[in-house]
């Protein structure tokens, strides 16, 4: 009984030790190993690293409180943009928890001056709570009061939304996009907040 057991039982473990080895390590290796040459900068997280310091990812969205620097969508991930948190709110459509937040969030825009009809994405949160970009026209409604807070023109904050705005993933994935931490990237290379900034 015990040498069928034996018999049985040793084809089993060579096939889980062997595609435990195969799948488990050999694979992952080999895959993280041809990322890394062919797309290195993905590969390590697409880092932005200014002076030596790494300040973001171009992947992972973060909180840019000031007024002179464009704001991300709304984040339910922990306390806001915690990514070891990554969460929506899982409120339903027909929250009233839901409603109530997204007056308070329009409600907040009409404060910083944005008139007419508010884009989703500015009061919305994603589904990870971690999306780093924003539609160009969440950018735009943002335009007037990123250049009143740095004394700049309305039409230099539009062209460089414009420049930095990106098109869907082969012309048919998703929705324009505009990245938020690189938006604000750029807007610190043509001009400094006439304030301090905050976040981000």
């Amino acid at each position: 009984m015990f040498t069928e057991l034996r018999l049985a039982l040793r084809p089993a473990l060579v096939l889980l030790i062997g595609f435990t080895l195969l799948v488990g390590i050999a694979y992952p290796l080999a895959i993280t190993g041809v990322a890394g040459l062919l797309l290195p900068a993905e590969a390590r997280g697409s880092l932005i690293v200014v002076d030596g310091k790494t300040i973001g990812s171009a992947l992972i969205g973060q909180d840019f409180a000031a007024a002179a620097n464009f704001h991300p969508r709304p984040s339910a991930a922990g306390k806001g943009y915690d990514a070891s948190s990554s969460s929506g709110s899982n409120l339903a459509p027909g929250s009233k928890d839901l409603a109530d937040r997204i007056a308070a969030s329009v409600q907040a825009l009409r404060h910083e001056g944005v008139l007419g009809a508010v884009p989703v994405d500015l009061v919305t949160a994603s589904g990870s709570g971690l999306d780093p970009d924003i539609s160009p026209a969440a950018a735009r409604v943002q335009a007037v009061r990123v250049a009143r807070a740095r004394g700049i023109s309305p039409m230099e904050v539009e062209a460089l939304i414009v420049r930095q705005a990106k098109g869907p993933l082969l012309g048919i994935l998703g929705e324009p996009r505009v990245n938020v931490l690189a938006l604000n990237r750029e807007l610190d290379r043509i001009s400094a907040p006439k304030t301090a900034k905050s976040g981000g």
